[in-house]
């Protein structure tokens, strides 16, 4: 009851088509002020092989640059970068993945230490611009057997987004805090006057 989600996430895109499409997500007009947090989360597409996967590869330097310039864009409409989070890609479990590219008729066209790459340069970018990470690449890993985080080696599962979920709350848990409800908690509503709550 203190905020709306918007989830703007787009199926198969990397960041060199994310950072065209931004402006259009969040325009000047949208009310910077209004905005407690903002998260960038792209990776898993931008490292799949070049010569596998041409279409959504994107060179590693050029991804760095990719978040880099989606965060000035953000800062660019009074977004600041204490508002700003950074989301590595998730680790591959290459086996799942070989299987499920197999199946459609493709060969294996990542790897998770390429992966690992592109979350390191993730990290990197949001220490240069002051930035909050959430390093998920490291973190599903401290789990020997992070497999089940995923769905098919590469997507997250229900357990993998109840594990980000968790992470990424506890970095937005104190910027929300001081903020006040918009809405009553429910026992505080007059049931026989609802009215005189909530309007």
């Amino acid at each position: 009851r203190k905020c709306d989600v918007v989830n703007r996430g787009i199926s198969g895109y990397n960041t060199r088509w994310a950072k065209l499409i931004l402006p259009r997500l969040i325009t000047e007009n949208t009310g910077a002020d209004s905005i407690v947090a903002v998260t960038i989360f792209f990776g898993a597409n931008d490292s799949a092989l070049k010569e596998l996967n041409p279409k959504q590869h994107v060179p590693l330097e050029e991804y760095a640059a990719n978040l880099k310039s989606m965060v000035q864009y953000l800062e660019s409409v009074d977004i600041s970068a204490d508002r700003i989070i950074l989301i590595t890609p998730p680790p591959l479990q290459e086996a799942a993945w070989e299987k499920a590219c197999l199946a459609k008729g493709d060969k294996l066209n990542r790897s998770n230490a390429t992966t690992g790459e592109y979350a390191q340069a993730c990290a990197r970018v949001a220490r240069e611009c002051g930035t909050d990470v959430l390093d998920l690449w490291t973190l599903m890993q401290k789990n020997q057997d992070f497999s089940s985080y995923l769905s098919d080696g590469l997507h997250l599962s229900a357990k993998g987004n109840s594990f980000l979920a968790a992470q990424l709350w506890s970095r937005l848990e104190n910027k929300l805090a001081a903020l006040p409800s918009l809405l009553p908690y429910w026992r505080d509503v007059d049931h026989r006057n609802p009215e005189a709550s909530l309007l």
